[in-house]
């Protein structure tokens, strides 16, 4: 597989409610999204493109350029059908293959059984035809087909990606019930962060978003925090192509730095996490760090962005004590954060109703199966200022 010019149907995909950001970007990079689902969006794209996608996207799990459609109705037609594909153009017979799958057929009732025989039919056509087959198992550090299967077609990709674009590698150190790097981004991109205005992030657990806002305001490319991508393992593949999509996106990082950036959080442990993963990322020196409580989050003078992201009630916390937390949060909002916008990401309406300030927009998300909402105040200060209807 080299890394040339042609252009194949390429899904990207992404957690449920993100799809309209991943198409954003997408978008911005220069592609026509020419169909959008739940969990994904469908482009034209060449092996280089899928390349350069693994580097810069932020809201994608996975770039999967497809291979080919199969008609079968059952295991055993898997098996005879994908075995006459050209696995040895593509598989490299000393590497390591995985196989993923989502598959959605009555005859399959173990979910691990169609990975099995699609794993067996592409090392048994490789053993037939070169005499060698690669070490097969769940690792998806090594090449990785994915496989989406309906009733009696499935739909066989090469995934150019391997773990999921989210596993950015700098949240080394977790804390309690921490955000997803790509809804963090997905937030942010929400807010219209650009690190332009200063962002303030209490109760900020393991600094996700915080981290997040530090690379969205640098322009850093989230891929460059990680080396090991699918797309380098298949056969052929253009190590030199991705070794200059690698540089080109170095230098596409801007030398100033952005709006003061503060994470705070009453834990030491979870600051701790931050700063630690912060390091990691690269983007520490970015980062103003406090522990505190959330209502003594020191605020610059300039105003900006805040945004909270409470518990939900749902795994963490009793419901009762989190109610009499969100009416704190209200008042912290209305009281020190006049004249910012405010943001809160959370789950339930009694939560939602303790914060007691009129919400200016609701944007549904999904994070960790939860129904999600990222609630946005207008924070006036003073009394609002509304104009006279014109005659």
């Amino acid at each position: 597989m080299t890394a040339n010019n042609q252009k194949r149907k390429t899904r990207v995909t992404c957690a449920p409610s993100l799809a309209p950001y991943l198409k954003e970007e997408l978008e911005a990079l220069g592609f026509e999204c020419l169909s959008m689902d739940k969990t994904g969006v469908e482009i034209n794209a060449s092996t280089k493109d899928a390349m350069m996608l693994n580097l810069h996207l932020r809201t994608a799990f996975h770039v999967l350029q497809r291979f080919a459609d199969i008609n079968c109705r059952n295991a055993d037609e898997l098996y005879s059908e994908a075995k006459r594909l050209p696995w040895d153009r593509v598989i490299d017979p000393d590497g390591f293959l995985s196989i993923t799958s989502n598959v959605r057929n009555e005859t399959i009732t173990n979910s691990m059984f169609p990975n099995m025989r699609l794993k067996d039919a592409i090392c048994d056509k490789l053993t037939s035809t070169i005499g060698k087959r690669p070490d097969a198992g769940s690792s998806t550090e090594g090449m990785v087909v994915s496989m989406h299967w309906v009733d009696n077609k499935a739909r066989i990709y090469l995934n150019m990606t391997g773990r999921k674009l989210s596993d950015r590698g700098y949240r080394k150190m977790p804390f309690m019930a921490p955000m997803r790097e790509t809804i963090a981004a997905a937030v942010l991109m929400e807010m219209k962060y650009d690190g332009s205005r200063p962002l303030v992030v209490p109760m900020c657990g393991s600094g996700t978003i915080a981290i997040e806002a530090a690379l969205i305001a640098k322009q850093r490319a989230p891929g460059l925090l990680r080396s090991n991508y699918g797309c380098t393992k298949w056969l052929g593949a253009d190590t030199e192509a991705w070794a200059q999509l690698r540089s080109d996106a170095k230098k596409l990082q801007v030398k100033a730095d952005p709006a003061p950036i503060i994470a705070t959080d009453i834990e030491e442990e979870a600051i701790d996490a931050t700063r630690k993963n912060a390091v990691t990322a690269g983007v520490d020196h970015l980062i103003d760090f406090h522990v505190c409580d959330f209502a003594e989050t020191p605020m610059p003078e300039e105003y900006g962005d805040v945004v909270l992201h409470g518990e939900y009630g749902v795994r963490l916390g009793d419901e009762d004590e989190l109610i009499s937390t969100y009416k704190r949060i209200g008042d912290y909002l209305k009281t020190d954060c006049a004249g910012w916008d405010g943001f809160i990401f959370t789950s339930g309406k009694p939560l939602i109703g303790a914060i007691r300030l009129k919400v200016s927009k609701r944007t549904p998300f999904i994070n960790a199966e939860i129904d999600c909402r990222l609630l946005r105040y207008e924070l006036y200060k003073g009394t609002r200022v509304v104009e006279a209807p014109r005659s």
